[in-house]
């Protein structure tokens, strides 16, 4: 998946919006569904990698089956893996993990921001 494709796809999701919020990293892109953030990339950088938020159960058994998921960079690392995305993991199953953690960052927006990416 290349940065062009990653960018197109979560702006996809409805409701997202793509946002540079830390000044110190500015090329640190935020993906933003609600205020919230489900995944972030810094789209320049090579290897292309993306982080996603994740059920923590799950996290553990992405990150045992496939050396391209390791635990996210950042603080919480239970909740939210890194996707290394070198071609060793097929774009569907990249699609699925960002497509999951938008689910999970949408599943705890309260009800009326929720009913209205339905309707969008």
């Amino acid at each position: 998946m290349s940065p062009e494709e990653l960018r197109a796809f979560c702006l996809g999701l409805n409701g997202t919006v793509q946002e540079y919020p830390f000044p110190r990293n500015p090329g640190l892109s935020t993906f933003k569904v609600g205020g919230k953030i489900f995944a972030f990339s810094a789209l320049e950088d090579a290897p292309l990698s993306v982080s996603l938020k994740c059920e923590p159960e799950i996290a553990v058994q992405l990150r045992a089956q496939h050396p391209d998921i390791t635990p996210g960079w950042h603080l919480n690392k239970r909740h939210w893996n890194t996707v290394r995305l070198d071609g060793a993991l097929s774009d569907r199953m990249v699609r699925e993990m960002i497509e999951d953690s938008y689910d999970l960052v949408v599943a705890r927006l309260p009800r009326a921001q929720r009913l209205s990416l339905d309707r969008g």
